[in-house]
């Protein structure tokens, strides 16, 4: 059981880094093109581990026989960032190379998305820690 709780935590720490990373990558990548790829390269790892993380947390859940607040805090939280991340990945994919204005756009939106991501994360510890 242990076991289980620490692959868990590290893959949470691991999204966390993928969370950073990519907004490292938002903030200082000015080529749109250059941007797009990596972030393209990145969405399926961030899903990868955003899936461990649900995975994972329902096998201790179900071992432990808890169902507590904070495992029903985390289940909608694991969806939540799903969905965003997808939207952002569906607004990015479709943006052309010669549209700047969009580019732009998508860069605002994509910090933002960042920034919810990884307060809600942040958010989420904190409100475990205290129930």
């Amino acid at each position: 059981m242990h076991e289980a709780l620490t692959a868990h935590i590290y893959a949470i720490y691991l999204f966390i880094i993928i969370m950073l990373f990519n907004f490292y990558s938002v903030i200082n990548i000015d080529d749109f093109m250059k941007l797009a790829r990596r972030l393209k390269f990145m969405t399926p790892l961030y899903h990868l581990t955003n899936a461990v993380i649900m995975y994972s947390g329902a096998i201790i859940a179900a071992y432990a026989h808890s169902f507590s607040l904070k495992v029903i805090l985390m289940i909608p939280v694991s969806i939540f960032l799903m969905v965003i991340e997808i939207k952002r990945y569906k607004k990015m994919r479709v943006i052309k190379t010669s549209d700047e204005n969009l580019q732009n756009e998508f860069k605002t939106y994509a910090k933002k998305i960042y920034i919810i991501e990884i307060a809600v994360l942040f958010a989420v510890f904190l409100l475990v820690k205290v129930l």
